[in-house]
């Protein structure tokens, strides 16, 4: 199959997906075309099935904002002609499933029938989606896509519960590549991160307000009183501040590092002993699987998709949101006994197996399939 993918290029969990999922569909022999407006920041241009088109707006002084939905839709139909693109898969709601629709009528115009896969995945929903001035537009994408998945139950939960939503939705998680036979190149040493005797502590995230950033420090703060421990910050954002301020409040800022966003997360999560994600939601918790999947346990809420993915007393804890006494309590009954730690660490592993991406990229080619036979018949 020849497949265009629209996403946000990003360090986000959305642009990450589709774009481990493009690379993926590539080496199974699809032929993939990303079509965005910057090069996904995963994005490795070595295989001879992986094209990037880059959609460029122009400026111009008639519009106050600069017309991106006009301009993908336009690109998409483009591309779809020139390419002969048999399927768009479009993640995020807005403006991706918009501008889809935008481009197949433009495209049904001229006889060529297109159909669109729409993968919700959180905040397009439950946050931008939700907004009185969007959600109609939201609503219609979603109902005009010929088939619609959400990455966890939870998530099509709340898309059903604040969305009139006609169109069936499928469920297909995130997923995580874990190859156990390939050591990961480490190109620095544990003792630049901590001392032997030290914990190591990991936070990855965009550092939104959603993420709750000021309970990992506080959570990591109740640790340190315990036990010997360094914090590592990865991602940048808005709270970032908050966080930097906050540990200098608390006099711990020499046992936090803030590393920015990077591209060396599994080279960080190697040497971490536990990861935190205390957010307000999560649409499923991308950073968690990550973690479980370079062995490390999770201490996280129990909020949206986490509960789908971490597992109490196996992989980690769910605690309620902003219950940061609980989450130190769980920590602690993880990290001060290396016995303990070491089984957390297994079952972490193993939990994440269930989410290898052999195992779930199938599951997105049986929707292309179905896609395809809907827009067959449809115009039949």
């Amino acid at each position: 199959m020849k497949i265009a993918i629209v996403c946000y290029p990003t360090f986000g969990g959305s642009g990450v997906v589709a774009t481990e999922l493009g690379l993926e569909l590539a080496r199974r022999g699809h032929e993939i075309h990303f079509i965005t407006y910057r090069q996904p920041v995963r994005l490795a241009l070595l295989n001879p099935n992986v094209h990037y088109h880059e959609v460029n707006v122009p400026e111009y002084p008639l519009f106050h904002y600069q017309p991106y939905e006009l301009a993908l839709s336009s690109k998409l139909v483009d591309m779809v002609k020139l390419y002969k693109i048999d399927l768009l898969h479009v993640h995020y709601a807005i403006p991706h499933a918009y501008a889809g629709y935008m481009a197949k009528q433009m495209l049904k115009e001229e006889g060529i029938k297109i159909p669109i896969v729409t993968t919700l995945h959180g905040t397009d929903i439950t946050l931008v989606g939700n907004h009185p001035f969007y959600k109609p537009a939201v609503t219609f994408s979603i109902n005009k896509s010929d088939v619609v998945t959400s990455v966890s139950q939870s998530l099509k939960d709340d898309t059903l519960r604040l969305f009139d939503i006609k169109n069936e939705i499928a469920v297909i998680p995130n997923f995580i590549e874990i190859d156990e036979s390939e050591k990961v190149n480490i190109t620095c040493k544990r003792s630049v991160m901590a001392k032997p005797e030290e914990r190591i502590i990991t936070h990855i995230s965009n550092f939104r307000k959603v993420k709750n950033i000021p309970d990992v420090v506080k959570v990591f703060y109740k640790i340190q009183e315990k036990i010997p421990a360094k914090l590592m910050m990865v991602g940048d954002g808005p709270e970032k501040r908050v966080a930097e301020e906050l540990c200098e409040k608390l006099g711990i800022q020499d046992k936090v590092i803030f590393f920015g966003n990077s591209n060396e997360i599994n080279q960080i999560l190697s040497y971490s002993d536990l990861f935190l994600l205390p957010s307000e939601t999560e649409s499923f918790g991308l950073a968690a699987l990550e973690a479980m999947a370079c062995s490390v346990p999770v201490i996280s809420s129990n909020t949206g998709g986490l509960p789908e993915v971490n597992v109490p007393g196996v992989s980690g804890y769910l605690s309620n949101v902003g219950d940061v006494d609980d989450m130190a309590v769980n920590a602690l009954k993880i990290l001060k006994d290396q016995k303990i730690l070491n089984e957390f660490k297994i079952n972490a592993l193993e939990t994440a197996k269930q989410f290898q991406i052999d195992k779930i990229v199938p599951k997105y080619e049986e929707v292309y399939k179905q896609a395809i036979e809907s827009i067959k018949k449809a115009f039949i």
